[in-house]
């Protein structure tokens, strides 16, 4: 479903969150997943995600959705090292300097999910529709019916960062790990995100978490390795998630070095199919709510 669609489809539910966002999310995830969200007695991880989206307002969490401000955030977090190399940063795409720019790079709107543009070969870039996407990207806004109001406060900008590889010179595996206040409990794995993407759910022993899904199922026939910065890339994880209630911290590993991803605070915005049940209620029962 293309975006357009997607708004058009969504209109009725945006002007409802505006009048009722409580309301308007019940209905939104009884849609989408066929369940009850439960805010007023939250128990599953949904049902206190949706909570943090409407009730946490910490005010790190604008700065740390933008994939350019969070930068300053992980610096004063004492894990600058693991920043990746920014090449350029601003509001207007055409300013980018393609003709400067390395053979490779990634160049990211800072506000987006999928809006990214992975350039393997500069040679192959066509500049002026590369121009024209991005602004596009800069329109887009995140829909209000799905009540992540910190990613429609810092203005978007453009970012073009150093490719980032793997020993065979393809994109790096992608280490999603879930804190539960500031307390990692797995990781979220994916391999090959952009040609035969697999991933699968690992706790931190590396076992992988049969039958439990998030989103997607897991691919047994997928061997993913113990990464040898797994106990490194954890202690990250805690310092990071550890001003947030819950965060996703995201990090990628290229030629053994750990680097920095993101920070998500409402994964899937709270509508994830989560199997089975009882582990959306085990990870419920991770997450202690502040007060409101």
């Amino acid at each position: 479903m293309n975006n357009a669609t997607k708004n058009f489809i969504l209109a009725p539910f945006n002007i409802i969150y505006k009048i009722n966002p409580k309301k308007e999310l019940e209905f939104l995830y009884k849609l989408k997943t066929g369940q009850k969200l439960d805010l007023e007695n939250p128990i599953t991880f949904n049902d206190k995600l949706n909570w943090i989206k409407l009730y946490d307002k910490n005010p790190l969490m604008p700065k740390c959705s933008d994939k350019y401000t969070v930068r300053e955030y992980v610096e004063s977090c004492g894990c600058g090292e693991i920043l990746n190399e920014l090449i350029w940063e601003g509001f207007d795409p055409s300013k980018i300097p393609y003709e400067n720019l390395p053979e490779q790079f990634v160049i990211k709107a800072t506000h987006g999910s999928g809006m990214n543009l992975i350039v393997i070969n500069k040679d192959e870039l066509n500049v002026n529709k590369t121009i024209v996407k991005l602004a596009k990207w800069l329109k887009a806004k995140y829909l209000p019916c799905y009540g992540e109001w910190f990613y429609d406060v810092v203005k978007p900008r453009i970012i073009v960062e150093k490719f980032l590889t793997d020993d065979n010179n393809s994109v790096p595996v992608d280490y999603k790990v879930f804190c539960f206040n500031g307390i990692p409990k797995f990781i979220d794995v994916h391999t090959s995100r952009f040609s035969d993407h697999k991933r699968n759910l690992y706790d931190l022993d590396w076992n992988l978490m049969k039958d439990k899904s998030i989103g997607y199922k897991n691919d047994a026939s997928a061997y993913i390795e113990k990464p040898k910065q797994l106990e490194q890339l954890l202690e990250y994880a805690k310092k990071l998630s550890s001003n947030f209630t819950h965060a996703r911290v995201d990090f990628y590993i290229s030629n053994e070095k750990i680097y920095f991803g993101e920070i998500t605070f409402t994964n899937g915005a709270g509508f994830s199919k989560i199997t089975p049940y009882e582990f959306n209620k085990e990870m419920g029962g991770w997450l202690t709510l502040p007060k409101r």
